[in-house]
């Protein structure tokens, strides 16, 4: 690091420098041109000393300006990103530990001249390498981006990456790696060649199915190495075999999708196996079998969406209720609203419309009493709005304005994922009228309103009860335009599909008056994945409550009890069990209210991932094109010793130096006064000795 200074001028002009010369010599002189005690040159040693210190006290009152500038290196970066998934197989000529031991030696070569960091991936980016190849997943898309986020504006000199080209979760590697200005060195693991191996590939099918339907499952069936071989396919639901067939494999690269059909016969939550037999010298048999789940509904609930306008928010709201497929949506102008049934739906949408928007609406609603969710924007009629529910006031002039949406940590009438909240607080803003809001106490908000840079605590959406009938008010338009950023930020609509699912499910949760309900998240979680299971419990006036404690105790299929206690959020309940071990489990929950006790039971399954053995042959082509891309070199393991020379001789990663440039006032500059004083104390002393006053 190299430290300079120099004085600089700033608006005051060079030219007061030689009138201060010209002060300090005066002032001495004339202190100095007639003492007879002294000899001239000791007399002369004084005068300098005064004509110094009163030269630098006319500078500080010109104010120059000192500037300082540091000189600070930084050595180049090199980031070691290493796949520790289950789909990792070494070359004969390298073992998993002599990777490690490789990456490890590496990383200790290049230590003194470059500033090494080393991480080990599957799902998610760690810290180190890793030699256990554990992982269930592999994002190596995801791995790249959060490099790049976390030495942001470092200098990045290369990027080592040492995997075996194969990902299932995430986006394609190639376009993260062109974010990176550096070169990207890849190490080529796993085996191109392909192995003889019988496996599912895929299975589509839809997570529900209703009572006395057919439905279709289509698996898609790939052998390899295999060509003459007969493959055998089997369906078991329940362990009770509902399906079998034959299929002639006709290549050594052979892929087949074969439609299922099966029929919903009995109600609830069903596993299905779907397997193909194993043939000699097969590759892996782990592939071979696949586990899906299917909740088999007596029907699906209803629900009416009325709009007086047509807008683009009512597609997106249909789509995303419909993602789950407990819920059917229907839409219906106001002018055909006399033609629906009020009893058919379980659940009332009333877009940009109010209970007393007319006389047909306010008598529809009366007649069906289910709950309502009214949601505003620049068609609402405000004064209307406000007369029909109890939810949220609003008073103002009907202007519209941009408001964001910020997810509220205290709202707990159910759950959202961490990861839906923090996509809800970075999409784009809605219109929601401008003015003041209130909500009642009863009411629980899940979103307020952030105008600009401003938090609120107007409600953006919030749910309500009004005698005993459950409501919600969406207090902004533009759904579409969350829509369309989010799948343009994400891949993917999960999070306004979630809000949307999420939020019906909570209002129509109560339909059938039941006083305690336990209700997890969804009834199939995949393995790894958090446990989240909500609870409610009502009093004889269908009043939320929870005084009372709430246990719940959860059974695996081996008969492992897992016990816990409910925490208590606003006016219900909910847990986090965090991640438990794959299988089907049985619940069952008690609480008592008063003298009367309450138990209810259900069960969910954990999904164990088998993402990582459906892929065998090694993508080293992907490697090649990152490798290509970015100006770095693919190799194999056995050549990671070269690896350092290469980054070496690589012109490109250099070390940096960062120029830091600061101005300060003399004035303000200590060392300064320090030398004045010893100035004028030093002249002090040396009149004093020579007795002089």
């Amino acid at each position: 690091m190299l430290f300079l200074f120099s004085i600089t001028w700033g608006s005051v002009s060079v030219w007061w420098l030689p009138v201060g010369v010209l002060a300090g010599l005066l002032y001495a002189w004339l202190m100095y041109r007639q003492p007879v005690n002294l000899s001239n040159k000791f007399r002369y040693g004084l005068l300098a000393l005064r004509a110094l210190a009163v030269f630098i006290i006319a500078l500080l009152l010109l104010s120059p300006l000192v500037k300082s500038v540091n000189y600070k290196p930084e050595k180049p970066l090199v980031l070691i990103a290493q796949d520790n998934s289950q789909s990792i197989t070494i070359s004969p000529a390298l073992s998993k530990q002599d990777l490690v031991s490789s990456l490890s030696k590496l990383q200790q070569q290049l230590g003194d001249d470059y500033e090494v960091h080393a991480f080990n991936f599957d799902s998610k980016l760690h810290n180190g390498l890793s030699g256990t190849f554990a992982g269930k997943q592999t994002d190596i898309s995801s791995a790249l981006k959060q490099l790049n986020e976390r030495f942001v504006n470092r200098n990045i000199g290369a990027v080592v990456l040492a995997t075996d080209g194969l990902y299932n979760q995430g986006t394609d590697p190639q376009y993260e790696a062109r974010n990176f200005k550096s070169s990207i060195y890849t190490i080529a693991l796993g085996d191109t060649v392909p192995k003889r191996d019988l496996l599912i590939g895929n299975i589509s099918y839809n997570k529900t199915a209703f009572l006395g339907n057919d439905f279709i499952i289509e698996v898609l069936a790939e052998a390899y190495q295999s060509n003459g071989e007969t493959m055998r396919l089997s369906v078991t639901e329940d362990g009770r075999q509902v399906h079998s067939q034959s299929i002639a494999v006709t290549g050594n690269s052979f892929k087949k999708v074969i439609p299922v059909k099966l029929t919903a016969d009995k109600k609830g939550l069903h596993k299905f196996s779907i397997s193909v037999a194993p043939v000699k010298n097969e590759l892996s048999t782990e592939n071979n079998t696949e586990l899906i789940y299917i909740d088999v509904l007596d029907a699906k609930q209803k629900v009416l969406l009325v709009y007086q306008a047509v807008h683009p928010d009512i597609s997106v709201i249909k789509t995303g209720i419909e993602s789950n497929k407990n819920y059917e949506v229907k839409t219906t102008s106001l002018t055909d609203l006399s033609q629906v049934k009020p009893g058919d739906y379980s659940l009332i949408i009333l877009y940009q419309l109010s209970g007393g928007s007319s006389a047909v609406v306010q008598k529809f609603i009366g007649n069906a009493k289910v709950p309502i969710w009214y949601t505003i924007g620049a068609q609402s009629n405000i004064g209307d709005f406000n007369s029909s529910q109890k939810t949220v006031k609003i008073s103002g002039s009907g202007e519209m304005q941009e408001v964001f949406a910020q997810p509220v940590n205290e709202f707990s009438a159910f759950t959202l994922s961490d990861s839906t909240r923090d996509k809800l607080g970075h999409l784009p803003p809605l219109q929601a009228p401008f003015g003041n809001y209130g909500s009642v106490a009863a009411s629980g908000v899940l979103l307020k309103q952030r105008i600009g840079n401003v938090s609120t605590s107007y409600p953006l959406l919030a749910f309500g009860d009004d005698n005993g009938r459950r409501t919600a008010v969406l207090a902004g338009e533009g759904l579409w335009r969350w829509k369309l950023a989010e799948f343009n930020t994400y891949g993917s609509n999960h999070a306004i599909d979630e809000l949307l699912s999420q939020s019906v499910q909570y209002l129509t949760a109560n339909a059938n008056k039941q006083q305690f309900r336990i209700y997890p998240a969804k009834n199939v979680f995949d393995e790894s994945e958090n446990i989240l299971i909500n609870a409610e419990l009502y009093n004889d006036a269908l009043e939320l409550v929870n005084t009372p404690d709430v246990k719940i105790d959860l059974k695996s299929q081996t008969g492992k009890h897992y016990n816990y206690l409910f925490t208590r959020n606003g006016q219900s309940y909910s847990l986090d069990a965090g991640a438990l071990p794959s299988g089907e489990y049985s619940y069952t929950a008690a609480t008592k209210l008063g003298e009367r006790a309450f138990n209810a039971t259900g069960q969910l399954t954990i999904k164990q991932l088998n993402l990582e053995a459906r892929q065998s042959t090694a993508n080293h082509k992907l490697l090649q094109n990152i490798a290509k891309q970015s100006g770095g070199t693919m190799l194999q393991p056995s050549d990671i010793s070269k690896l350092a020379d290469l980054i070496r001789k690589n012109d490109n990663i250099k070390t940096v130096v960062y120029e830091d440039k600061n101005y300060s006032d003399l004035v303000d500059v200590k060392w300064v006064f320090l030398l004045i004083l010893v100035l004028l104390s030093t002249e002090w002393f040396l009149r004093k000795r020579e007795g002089e006053v």
